[in-house]
């Protein structure tokens, strides 16, 4: 009697079911009407989607991928006849979640060879994903992400402030993303489902942000036709966002206060109170408590809306994200332009991390957008970068070369893990996974000027 290698022993269908159901990775197959046939135990879990509302329906309403459509893993495999292997991707499940998985396809055949449709085997890659970020040091929280503890403590909280109905202050520079942090905390709020709704007070005179916000009747001000909603109106059961709160007159600042502590207001022309609930997220870039004392903004109108502050550090603080946030913004911009920039060479991000970032993130967002334009699909490098950040193209400066950017990195790495241990070199070698003097030999080497008196040594004076 011959023997028969394992692939060749026939497998009925019952035997078939079990070991798909019994497998980790969800599988599902389609008929030539893209009509999902079955759906494995393993599907259910990672979509939320019963068998039995999966059955029937077209792929693409219960598989959400971002690569459904045009990009489709399974319908170039139809169209090809080949298989496609472990593809990265997200999917959206049943309640909304993105969740990342890998996929791989395959076309169904019958006896005669004839197609009857492709199946498709997915895994679930969160856990891989979350052990991917801590493993990079990465926190994030929406769309928001960071590996710098500055950043990290201001994530951690956002939660917490999201739950509560309390007004926000946010604090920082121009350009250091105050509104998606906005955003954010609306995102993971109670109120995800309402508006969110932006108001810029600083680009508006008095009498056009007073109706914007307030809203006005019909016949309230030369032009004003018919009746117009305000912004506190619109933003009814969501987050009304004010940035640029310190640019208010005094006059208007005493009926915002009034709405923050009444909940109500009158448009323009009536007579009559209107009530909101929206919550109150407020933005400036300017120092609220020094326009207090120079009379310009309003103490009770600044306790009002300092009831929870928080502070954005700016980029220049936080440069070890810069390469982080290269990426994202890659990324990013890869998808809404339909390109495959592959990334940024060492020799360019070694002058983004010497930057001094004065318009921080929206700066850096505008100058590898601009590199994009003239790049093509090859890596970002320092031609693609303006004139002026590029120090090296005025006659005489030195090339910059991948040792001299390793070199930026390193410093800026050891510098930031000092900073945070009040210089305690022993600490920071620690935190950066290096022996104390393997970190000494890196700092001479890179001629670090750092203070004489270490962390340590000034803790044990004090003790």
């Amino acid at each position: 009697m011959t023997k028969r290698a394992a692939s060749d022993l026939p497998v009925s269908p019952a035997s078939s079911e079990a070991i798909l159901e019994s497998i980790s990775d969800g599988v599902f197959t389609v008929d030539p009407e893209w009509r999902i046939t079955s759906f494995n135990r393993a599907a259910e879990r990672i979509t939320g989607v019963p068998r039995r509302e999966a059955i029937g329906r077209r792929c693409a309403e219960v598989f959400r991928s971002s690569t459904c459509g045009p990009s489709c893993a399974l319908q170039k495999t139809l169209r090809t006849g080949k298989p496609v292997i472990g593809k990265s991707t997200y999917i959206v499940v049943a309640d909304g979640t993105r969740v990342p998985v890998s996929l791989s396809t395959a076309v169904l055949r019958d006896a005669k060879g004839r197609v009857t449709g492709g199946a498709e085997i997915f895994r679930d890659l969160s856990e891989v994903e979350a052990l991917r970020e801590e493993l990079e040091g990465r926190s994030r929280v929406g769309d928001l992400s960071t590996r710098s503890p500055l950043m990290q403590r201001v994530l951690e909280a956002l939660p917490a402030i999201a739950a509560s109905p309390s007004t926000v202050l946010l604090l920082g520079e121009t350009g250091t993303g105050k509104e998606l942090v906005a955003r954010t905390i609306h995102a993971l709020s109670p109120r995800a489902k309402g508006p969110f709704v932006a108001v810029n007070c600083g680009a508006l005179p008095d009498t056009l942000l007073e109706s914007e916000l307030f809203g006005h009747t019909a016949g309230a001000f030369t032009g004003a036709v018919k009746e117009r909603a305000g912004r506190f109106a619109l933003a009814q059961g969501g987050t009304l966002f004010l940035d640029e709160i310190g640019e208010v007159s005094p006059a208007l600042q005493v009926r915002l206060l009034r709405v923050l502590q009444e909940r109500t207001y009158e448009p323009l022309g009536s007579s009559r109170s209107a009530r909101t609930d929206a919550r109150v997220i407020v933005a400036t870039n300017r120092d609220l408590a020094a326009r207090v004392r120079e009379g310009h903004f309003r103490e009770d109108l600044y306790y009002r809306v300092n009831v929870v502050r928080i502070e954005l550090p700016p980029l220049r603080s936080r440069k070890e994200d810069v390469p982080l946030l290269v990426e994202e913004l890659v990324a990013r911009f890869n998808r809404l332009q339909g390109r495959a920039v592959k990334g940024i060479t060492a020799e360019a991000l070694s002058l983004l991390m010497a930057h001094d970032w004065p318009g921080n993130v929206r700066e850096l967002a505008n100058i590898v957008e601009r590199a994009f334009v003239v790049c093509g699909e090859r890596r970002i490098d320092i031609g693609d970068l303006p004139d002026e950040l590029a120090g090296r193209l005025r006659p005489g400066a030195p090339e910059l070369d991948v040792r001299s950017a390793h070199a930026v990195l390193d410093a800026e790495a050891i510098r930031s893990a000092l900073e945070r241990h009040g210089f305690n070199r022993l600490e920071a070698a620690k935190e950066l996974g290096i022996h104390k003097t393997t970190l000494f030999r890196r700092i001479r080497k890179l001629g670090m000027e750092l203070p004489e008196q270490d962390g340590r040594s000034a803790r044990s004076e004090t003790e």
